[in-house]
């Protein structure tokens, strides 16, 4: 193992939280819990990757206990008993093999449509109402809407403590309902919860406040957030540093531990004048730990698989990640559609094997490995 690579084999400490490796799996989507439910292929696709080197699995999304939380089927939840007890096995087998595991809260916020499960008769809830022919097809959020879910996923979150989860990820990325508030193209609210990034943050700030009431000082939040939305891939919360600061430092005081700063492809500068890319410049204005992402050990990024395709993401080298690292611009690499095809990804790199690890395509997609 050269002495790059070994950078990202070392562990990592922040207050309880110890991983034994950098390489974070990233969440992805899945839809294999038919009902919500994780079941015995879910608990041993993440059992794989936490016995072949990954440090911290952050899970694929799951809703939140709140009727508009889910915008696709099959996806797991993370309320109710049946839920949670599937989740308690995951975490069991993950600690079994060494790693850590936390869940990623989601509410899909507006992008929900009719007709979707659990509730079909529920429409999307988003900042502002949008109708089609006289039709809701998106609630605009009243100010006990917001509270009700904050409280939901306060209690998501004191529920992954309680059946042993190592800490909680919060969506609040990708034009999901957190980044709704957070955007001026998906909120236009003129109450308090609207105009000024602050005053669009304040969602984001109530939440993670009454997240971390709800598991106490030493379980560790993380923050997922994106400048990028699915509704504008050339959108921006932020376009300078200072910016990016005014952001970043109400969500810190709130109680965020640790960032998560999704990308599209980890290598792009955030800011003309400097290469550090967004968890660079995150760690730099924040002093938080700092997770990067966005086509890791691919060389071709994700978006362009959404669609029906046959190409092929071929493993990329990672020379530029491992100086990045090596030069603690950022603490912790998320690894996505690289770990979804090959579980083994990790202990390929680790042992110099890269020739053996395997390409990604769309057909990695439609089963669970």
């Amino acid at each position: 193992m050269t002495a790059s690579v070994a950078a990202l084999f070392e562990p990592f400490r922040l207050g309880t939280l110890e991983l034994p490796t950098r390489v974070v799996m990233a969440p992805m989507t899945r839809s294999f819990s038919p009902g919500g439910v994780p079941n015995s292929k879910v608990i041993e696709y993440y059992r794989r990757r936490a016995a072949a080197g990954v440090g911290l699995i952050i899970t694929e999304g799951t809703t939140v206990g709140h009727k508009a939380a889910n915008g696709y089927p099959n996806v797991p939840r993370f309320y109710g008993e049946d839920a949670l007890a599937g989740w308690k096995k995951v975490v069991e087998a993950v600690h079994a093999e060494g790693g850590k595991i936390v869940p990623q809260l989601w509410h899909v916020g507006n992008v929900r449509k009719l007709g979707t499960e659990p509730d079909a008769s529920v429409p999307g809830y988003g900042p502002m109402e949008k109708l089609k022919d006289g039709k809701e097809v998106v609630h605009g959020m009243s100010k006990a809407d917001i509270d009700e879910t904050i409280a939901a996923f306060a209690q998501a979150a004191a529920d992954a403590k309680a059946i042993g989860m190592d800490g909680v990820e919060i969506h609040g990325a990708h034009g999901y309902l957190i980044d709704q508030f957070f955007w001026e193209g998906t909120n236009q609210r003129t109450d308090e919860y609207g105009g000024s990034l602050a005053n669009r943050s304040r969602f984001a700030i109530e939440l993670i406040t009454a997240v971390r009431a709800a598991v106490g000082p030493d379980f560790p939040i993380i923050l997922r957030f994106s400048q990028w939305k699915q509704q504008d891939y050339t959108a921006r919360l932020a376009s300078t540093p200072d910016e990016l600061a005014r952001f970043l430092e109400p969500l810190t005081e709130a109680g965020t531990d640790i960032y998560h700063c999704s990308t599209r492809r980890f290598w792009e500068p955030e800011f003309d004048g400097s290469e550090l890319n967004l968890a660079g410049w995150t760690r730099q204005l924040t002093g938080k730990p700092t997770i990067t992402v966005g086509s890791v050990g691919l060389d071709g990024e994700f978006l362009q698989f959404m669609v029906n395709t046959d190409k092929v993401a071929k493993p990329a080298d990672l020379g530029a990640l491992l100086t990045r690292l090596n030069n603690q611009e950022f603490d912790l690499v998320a690894v996505g559609r690289a770990l979804l095809v090959d579980p083994d990804w990790a202990v390929k790199v680790r042992d110099g094997r890269q020739d053996d690890i395997l390409p990604f395509s769309r057909e990695a997609l439609m089963s669970l490995v």
